[in-house]
């Protein structure tokens, strides 16, 4: 007998909103009447939706750096979401959230070690989070590459979702998963979305505003026209921006809340989500991935590194993106060279790094085990500084710096803000100034509309660092503000 199942993915994200200097969020004057816009998403769509109990039955990713701000915010919310996701886990070993990279970084156009630190920090967090270990990942903007796959197979991730214009064949079936074969023995499984009605939840607000309807006349015709056996197993796969569920389109926590819990929805299919479906039903079939695609660019990834028709007047993203290239591989190659004395693997310490932000070992534990010639104070003040810049490294890779269609918004000039402290903490550890050589990589990107400069961001940060007192160690009771 045939089986009829559909998930719905909601991808839950904001970027990282702190002033580095201060770990405080400042106003967000479009946010209004909110302080900002994690406040006003948070009461449109994060808490309605963890009161009506959605967590327990949707397929979803939360961004770790926002969890971060909720925990601070709301923990009662947090709570919600974290006992709604264990039911499943504790009812069939599966859970429904999947795991995000921790910074939202566009991972093609990361190096090796800085998707290792995205997808290892986003996989400790989510069990720092949930109690369990992750099945799948949702990867920022669903940007792929073959590296990408292996770097998540590797931490085992089993599987992850994508756009099906992002797999390498002439057609693809988005109603069962594949496999992808890996180098090193290795493979994950990839479900492909159903873009076509994806694209009606997401942009068509008439399609989601009655559960019966949607259930009947939208839903159902998935399964009836599109030539497959009545035995076959059938599985739809939506997915979406999660913020679409009460903050982009008001109301819809409660369609979702209808929807899980309609009298007719059994008619039409019964719910799953893709760990619990690949536990049940493991692909069949194998396919291969073009590598640099993503669902929300059709040009690839471009709209992340350069102009792009998908954002118009996008000059400014390329020479942003080479300032940001050039100044990491600056701040790598100091880090790596004031460690090498006392420690065999950096990129280690620094991947486990996130156990500290999590407050699960202290800092100076974390240090002597990996470097095991430290034991001076001065060398761990050091070390301490060296792994700040890192952690502000990754920040300033945060995707949202490149989405949009101009530099002049919060998005891009707080990547500059967090390219700053990295270069700050950088000359505190190792003494090496960076300061100058950044400002002039950063003096190339300028705003079209109002004409700012990234490098007077940057300049205007680093002022306020000269002023202020930052030569603190690290404060772990603080750990979960990062």
């Amino acid at each position: 007998m045939g089986k009829r199942a559909v998930t719905i993915h909601g991808h839950f994200y904001q970027p990282v909103r702190e002033d580095p200097n201060t770990g405080l969020i400042p106003r967000e004057d479009g946010a209004f009447p909110y302080h900002d816009w994690n406040e006003r998403v948070h009461d449109q769509c994060y808490r309605p939706n963890a009161d009506q109990g959605n967590f327990e039955w949707l397929s979803f990713d939360i961004g770790p750096t926002l969890f971060n701000w909720m925990l601070s915010h709301d923990p009662i919310t947090v709570s919600k979401i974290i006992t709604q996701e264990r039911k499943n886990f504790q009812r069939t070993g599966v859970g429904n959230g999947m795991a995000q990279p921790y910074h939202h970084t566009i991972l093609p156009l990361a190096a090796l070690h800085d998707k290792k630190t995205q997808i290892l920090w986003g996989i400790a967090d989510f069990e720092h989070r949930f109690g369990h270990r992750p099945g799948g990942m949702w990867l920022p903007e669903a940007a792929v590459d073959e590296e990408t796959l292996l770097v998540a197979a590797e931490a085992g991730i089993e599987f992850t979702i994508l756009a099906p214009w992002q797999a390498d064949a002439d057609a693809v079936d988005v109603n069962i998963p594949y496999w992808v074969d890996l180098p090193g023995g290795k493979r994950i499984a990839v479900f492909f979305y159903d873009a076509e009605l994806s694209m009606r939840v997401s942009f068509d607000p008439s399609a989601t505003s009655n559960a019966d309807h949607f259930l009947r006349d939208v839903l159902q015709p998935r399964f009836q026209f599109n030539g497959r056996h009545p035995d076959a197993r059938e599985l739809v796969t939506i997915a979406s921006d999660g913020e679409l569920y009460g903050h982009h389109q008001q109301f819809r926590d409660k369609f979702l809340s209808y929807l899980y819990h309609s009298p007719h929805n059994m008619d039409v299919a019964e719910y799953t989500y893709p760990g619990l479906w690949l536990k049940e039903h493991p692909p069949e079939k194998f396919i291969k991935i073009r590598s640099n695609t993503s669902w929300s660019c059709h040009h690839g990834i471009a709209r992340w590194k350069e102009a792009c028709p998908c954002a118009p007047s996008g000059d400014w993203k390329s020479t942003l993106r080479q300032a940001m290239d050039q100044l990491g591989v600056r701040l790598d190659d100091i880090y790596l060279q004031t460690l090498q004395p006392y420690c065999l693997d950096p990129w280690q310490l620094l991947y486990s790094f996130i156990n500290v932000l999590h407050g699960k070992i202290p800092l100076k534990e974390l240090i002597q085990s990996a470097c095991s010639e430290v034991q001076d104070e001065e060398t761990l003040v050091r070390i301490d500084y060296l792994l700040r810049a890192q952690l502000n490294k990754q920040r300033m890779f945060t995707s949202c710096g490149w989405f949009f269609d101009d530099f002049d918004r919060i998005e891009p000039r707080n990547v500059v803000t967090y390219a700053a402290q990295a270069v700050w903490w950088t000359k505190m550890a190792a003494g090496a100034d960076l300061i100058a050589e950044a400002q002039a990589l950063f003096a190339k990107t300028k705003s079209w509309r109002s004409g700012l400069r990234a490098d007077t961001v940057f300049a205007a940060h680093i002022e306020r660092l000269r002023f202020s007192q930052m030569a603190f160690p690290f404060m772990e009771e603080e750990s979960e503000r990062y």
